[in-house]
């Protein structure tokens, strides 16, 4: 089998130095238990938190996914639904920023794990 590619690892929140090990302990639809992490990882061992206060960079993430999530839907609605008014433009957007808030959430965590933390891939931690 070969080396897991670094998109797929991200996608499906694996640890970013083995790409097998989970980051997150339960599922994003899990509304109560979605944030929730493994304090290291359960194949590799590699602690998440790798400095104190790394996640809080990931609300400037979390933050860009939501401006662009404002531009897509207020840009869709101006071209299919004939510019709305403007009640309907909040109301979808804040729907659609609701509905997205676990996966928002940790693709931001994750994003902050695989770019900011300094952790590289590691193909010696592929086997266990």
């Amino acid at each position: 089998m070969g080396n897991p590619s670094k998109v797929g690892a991200i996608l499906a929140c694996r640890c970013p130095r083995c790409r097998r090990g989970e980051v997150f302990t339960h599922s994003f639809l899990n509304l109560n238990k979605f944030d929730q992490m493994h304090k290291s990882c359960p194949v590799c061992g590699l602690w998440y938190e790798v400095e104190v206060g790394l996640f809080w960079g990931a609300m400037y993430i979390s933050y860009g996914f939501s401006v662009g999530i404002v531009l897509a839907v207020g840009i869709l609605l101006y071209y299919f639904a004939n510019d709305p008014p403007t009640w309907v433009y909040v109301v979808v957007v804040a729907v659609v920023v609701l509905l997205s808030t676990t996966l928002l959430f940790r693709y931001a965590r994750i994003l902050m794990l695989y770019y900011f933390s300094g952790i590289n891939y590691d193909p010696s931690y592929k086997q266990q």
